[in-house]
């Protein structure tokens, strides 16, 4: 791999990082330690809105559809900047980074016109519809029926675990049009309007105390035709089109919470006092967070080599689990050290004045939990790595 940048790269870093440093005199980048998950999501549209104002969010776009047109490297770039400020995850990063490309990709000249620029702005706020209580790891069971009733569909169905859905416009919806034949065979993935009677979000209350996962029923919705992407009955590959973009091109924008996590740990090692001397001078701790960076490092390194591959004509393929499968654990251990220095410290309230980093860290451990659940467990990952990766034999 080469790591140097060309001189348009280094022109597009130097434009984003004085960009940024006056948004962050400004005082404009929020701050992580918002309490609710209600004021990070207004405060995450808002941030959203002032870096697509910028033309910041979805900078791998065509220029007429809102974004650059710049390629995987700059995309790197984006990503490294919005770590080192502090950035916290784009609100709308579903719609930005998978339905987005593939509205562009395989969207009619309506759908482009009607959703590409709200997703940029996070004027519309976007979940997926995909999973169910019984089609979550084997997606092709989808049960959430579409009827045909003229020009638009009649949704009933349930799906579960789906991020935001309380905050969401829109939904790319994962619904099952034809009842026979192969399973795979009979889906269609359209975009549910979710403003409507018969939509109904159930938050699910996670362990850290937030409501990020929803339970969404479904019941006599209508979809018209025309919110159709692709085709009716090829939703199967419009689905793992959408889940190839999550898999492997989101890895650096996951990286983005783990190299924010990882500095402010950095931090705390040194600024935290146990029995009168900082953490950082405990060798063991030096070791942990050395540990921390190592694996932060590698995984960064492996995206790399990955997305080299994608730079060289490569599609996103199966090495993406690789990547989310490393990630997922690879946060999670990062994140029990800072748990392990704070020792009972960390289990107080973060009204508690003496609560390390305003009680972020538990906080923070406990949202990791779900990161080896969300697109896809870490069982289905070694799957895929175990058949498509090293070639070993399905299980029967």
């Amino acid at each position: 791999m080469d790591f140097s940048y060309s001189t348009d790269q280094l022109a597009f870093r130097d434009e984003l990082r004085a960009w940024l440093e006056e948004r962050r005199s400004a005082g404009a980048i929020p701050s992580l330690d918002v309490p609710s998950l209600d004021e990070q999501v207004a405060e995450g549209r808002r941030w959203q809105g002032e870096l697509a104002a910028g033309r910041w969010c979805g900078v791998h776009w065509p220029k007429e559809f809102g974004g650059r047109g710049v390629g995987l490297i700059e995309q790197i770039i984006l990503q490294e900047e919005l770590a080192r400020i502090g950035s916290p995850q784009l609100v709308n990063l579903l719609a930005l980074s998978m339905v987005g490309p593939l509205i562009i990709e395989h969207g009619t000249e309506e759908q482009k016109r009607r959703y590409l620029e709200p997703i940029l702005t996070a004027g519309e706020l976007w979940c997926q519809g995909y999973s169910e209580p019984g089609a979550g790891s084997d997606l092709a069971a989808v049960a959430t029926r579409a009827e045909r009733d003229g020009d638009s569909y009649v949704i009933n169905g349930q799906k579960v675990w789906t991020s935001y859905a309380q905050y969401a416009e829109l939904c790319i919806l994962l619904a099952r049009t034809d009842a026979g034949g192969p399973k795979h065979k009979g889906l269609t993935l359209m975009v549910l309007d979710m403003r409507q009677p018969g939509v109904e979000v159930r938050p699910l209350r996670q362990m850290n105390g937030d409501s990020e996962f929803n339970e969404l029923y479904l019941e006599d919705v209508r979809v018209p035709v025309r919110n159709v992407v692709g085709e009716e009955g090829r939703g199967w590959q419009m689905a793992v089109a959408l889940l190839m973009h999550e898999r492997a091109t989101l890895t650096f924008q996951r990286q983005l919470q783990s190299r924010v996590a990882l500095a402010e740990l950095r931090r705390f090692a040194r600024e935290f006092d146990t029995r009168g001397a900082n953490a950082a001078s405990d060798p063991v701790v030096r070791q942990r967070v050395a540990q921390a960076y190592i694996e932060s490092e590698a995984m960064r390194l492996t995206a790399l080599r990955h997305l080299t591959r994608q730079l060289r004509g490569g599609a996103p393929g199966p090495e993406g689990s690789m990547e989310k499968l490393f990630w997922s654990e690879m946060f999670q251990r990062m994140l029990e050290v800072p748990l392990e220095i704070a020792g009972p410290y960390a289990q107080l309230a973060p009204e508690d004045e003496r609560a390390p980093m305003q009680g972020r860290w538990p906080h923070l451990y406990l949202y990791s939990r779900g990161r080896t659940i969300a697109a896809g467990t870490s069982e289905i990952q070694r799957g895929i790595i175990a058949q498509r990766v090293l070639g070993l034999p399905k299980d029967r």
